[in-house]
């Protein structure tokens, strides 16, 4: 099995005022030769943004996008005719850039901070029709268990949203004690596992809030909580840039 380790304070950070971003790979105008992506996974972001601010409309193409809300409201609007759509916790929302989309993100909330994960991941297929989705899923669905959250348009699984590549992306709650064995759909895949909060030990490492590790090359592996914990698992094919 091989491994790499992304403490949360080893990542990169940007304060712009309204915006703090942790960035898991180089974005923007923060580069590390070492953390440019883990396979198809292009960025992770960690991102908390003042009330009534946001992302003015800027243009995306060929990344398929996905976006789950911690804390707060985020509203989103496209060229697609979504207009200001307001998206949870315990949502989740994918859009497919495929041949250009121009949206606009903002925190929808006049006196509450919004915390979410902003996901890239790399398609397998380039200049398709741009698209948005979201879809909302219960907690108590992923106590104890998997819950799978986004899968490829060619996966069989019906409850999930759909992105233009063989991955998968799914969460876990654990309480302290609890074990978990995560199998990997593919011997060519890696996963990237975000401890969203708590404290897990995975292959000897021991993992807090927003430390990650990337795991690839083996069939499966174990996680013990260490503490009550929530995870998140990002499942890409070990593409090459």
């Amino acid at each position: 099995m091989k491994t790499i380790i992304h403490k949360a304070e080893d990542r990169g950070f940007a304060n712009h005022g309204w915006l703090q971003a942790n960035h898991s790979f180089s974005f923007a105008s923060w580069y590390n030769p070492e953390k440019v992506h883990f396979g198809a996974l292009r960025v992770l972001n960690d991102d908390i943004i003042a009330p009534k601010m946001g992302f003015g409309t800027h243009p995306h193409d060929n990344m398929e996008i996905i976006t789950i809300p911690l804390k707060g409201v985020l509203k989103h609007r496209d060229n697609m005719g979504d207009d200001w759509i307001p998206v949870v916790p315990g949502e989740v929302q994918v859009m497919s850039a495929g041949t250009g989309v121009q949206h606009s993100e903002i925190n929808g909330s006049v006196d509450e901070y919004l915390s979410l994960f902003q996901i890239w991941i790399i398609p397998e297929e380039r200049s398709v029709k741009p698209r948005y989705d979201q879809k909302t899923f219960s907690e108590a669905d992923r106590k104890g268990k998997l819950q799978t959250l986004v899968t490829s348009f060619k996966d069989e699984d019906e409850n999930s949203l759909k992105i233009h590549q063989d991955a998968k992306l799914s969460r876990i709650d654990l309480k302290e004690g609890e074990s978990f064995t995560y199998a990997l759909k593919s011997k060519d895949h890696g996963v990237y596992v975000m401890t969203i909060s708590g404290g897990v030990s995975i292959s000897d490492f021991n993992l807090n809030s927003r430390d990650a590790i990337g795991i690839s090359e083996t069939s499966d592996f174990e996680i013990n909580a260490i503490e009550n914990s929530e995870l998140l698992f990002i499942e890409v094919p070990m593409i090459t840039l």
